[in-house]
């Protein structure tokens, strides 16, 4: 009798053992993909001109690279959402700019930091500016709700500012400094690296002061997951000592550009008044062309600041200021007429980009071809010619850009084919563009159905939740 209930015993531990679930990178592998929890916003994950872009996407995208797997981008509407598809297991990780709140702990393991972001107070422009916590007494301040500020106003609260109070916002609801721009709040608190992007959607906002301690950047991984976990600690452990969070945060910044403050709430103006009649032939064009009609709507409204009456004094005319032996090539028999123009443009810059080598991967080939499209491709040529004499890439812009200035200096441009040129024009064109350019990419997909118009990365699997 002993002998049955030990071998009974056996058995049913050996059962048990036969339904162990899987070490979770295992079961990652086998399945071919990790799948990566993020929120659709300009510091995490968003679809730009070029496909995917935002600094986790493309932390996550080496990581996976890392594992050999493919990565799985799962969009969330908030954290709350976040939390729940790593609870449910449908992610095997969330990055987010996210910080090990209580709320995470619950339902994750929490990574090792991987950055750390300052924690910024902001106001409206020509506002009396605060200069301390002491100075929110008493004010309008807003805070998102179930964001890691509010856990910081919370601990600020606790230890030594009793007297703050503050309104939290929904996710859905108005961005914590479109309330500080309608004057609806007097301050918010928000991530430095979010703001950097913010800035050029509400230029009327600046930064008041920094609270001590910026906040920790962490991974969430799913319970079960504390092989995952280690991994994730590991690659981090690699990037700090092999530069690549130095370089990805480097590409991240370089989506930001530098607007004046008149310059950019009227470019939020003509977005709101001009954009919507004209965005219908932007997106025809983009369409028979293969383009994005952002892209497009960036270089019209550099070019002509989107009014079909502009014309200068070297006889460029219209929404895409084109010049007349290029209208007419295109086929553009009215350049004052705005979808010609936009028609024209588009077509012409189609054809420019044919030119650029197809070994150019993107976004370089675009920014190269920009610079062509203003300079023509003769000079970008002369440029990239100069470059590579100089032991440079010229297929890399930030190498090229460097040297288009050079062709307007008589001491490089005797020695070029085509000659002298205006080679800063080409440079700021470039720079023009691109900001315009994400603040379209930025304010929503390309879209309705929130797919790129000419993805440019690995496939990736996108389920809203």
């Amino acid at each position: 009798m002993r002998r049955h209930i030990i071998m009974s015993a056996a058995l049913l531990l050996g059962l048990h053992g036969c339904t162990q679930p899987k070490p979770t990178l295992e079961e990652i592998r086998e399945r071919g993909q990790l799948r990566v929890a993020t929120l659709n916003q300009p510091t995490s994950y968003y679809l730009g001109a070029h496909g995917a872009q935002g600094f986790e996407y493309r932390l996550a995208n080496a990581f996976a690279e890392r594992l050999h797997v493919q990565l799985v981008i799962v969009p969330a509407r908030d954290a709350n959402s976040l939390r729940e598809l790593i609870d449910d297991g449908d992610a095997d990780l969330a990055a987010a700019q996210l910080t090990a709140t209580d709320e995470w702990k619950r339902v994750a393991l929490a990574s090792n930091t991987y950055q750390r972001v300052a924690q910024l107070v902001v106001q409206k422009r020509g506002a009396k500016v605060a200069r301390n916590v002491a100075a929110l007494r008493g004010a309008r301040l807003v805070v998102q709700a179930g964001s890691p500020q509010l856990q910081l106003l919370r601990q600020l609260r606790g230890g030594g500012a009793p007297y703050l109070s503050w309104t939290e916002l929904p996710r859905a609801q108005a961005d914590p400094l479109d309330w500080i721009a309608s004057g609806d709040a007097d301050y918010a608190v928000v991530d430095s690296n979010a703001f950097e992007f913010a800035r050029h959607l509400n230029p009327g906002v600046i930064v008041a002061f920094t609270l001590p301690d910026p906040r920790p950047l962490q991974w969430m991984v799913r319970r079960d997951g504390l092989d995952l976990r280690n991994a994730v600690n590991g690659f981090f452990a690699d990037a700090e000592r092999n530069g690549l969070l130095t370089r990805l945060t480097r590409e991240a910044r370089a989506e930001i550009h530098d607007f004046e403050f008149l310059a950019a709430r009227r470019y939020q103006a003509d977005i709101a008044q001009r954009l919507p009649e004209l965005r219908p032939w932007f997106e025809e064009a983009a369409h028979i062309n293969g383009l994005d009609w952002r892209l497009l709507a960036a270089i019209g409204y550099q070019e002509s600041k989107w009014q079909n009456n502009t014309a200068s004094d070297d006889g460029a005319a219209g929404i895409m200021m084109l010049m007349a032996p290029t209208a007419t090539a295109m086929g553009v028999k009215d350049r004052h007429d705005p979808r010609q123009s936009i028609m024209g443009g588009a077509a012409y810059l189609a054809d420019v980009l044919k030119m650029i080598p197809p070994r150019i991967p993107e976004p370089d080939r675009t920014w190269l071809a920009l610079a062509a499209y203003n300079v023509g491709f003769g000079h970008l040529e002369d440029a990239r010619i100069l470059a590579q004499s100089h032991g440079r890439n010229p297929d890399l812009w930030e190498e090229v850009s460097k040297f288009l200035p050079l062709l307007a200096e008589e001491q490089w441009y005797t020695q070029a084919k085509r000659g002298y040129a205006r080679g800063w024009e080409p440079v700021r064109f470039v720079e023009r563009v691109r900001g315009f350019l994400a603040v379209l990419e930025w304010q929503g997909p390309a879209t309705g159905d929130n797919v790129a118009s000419v993805p440019r990365q690995p496939p990736i699997l996108e389920k809203l939740s």
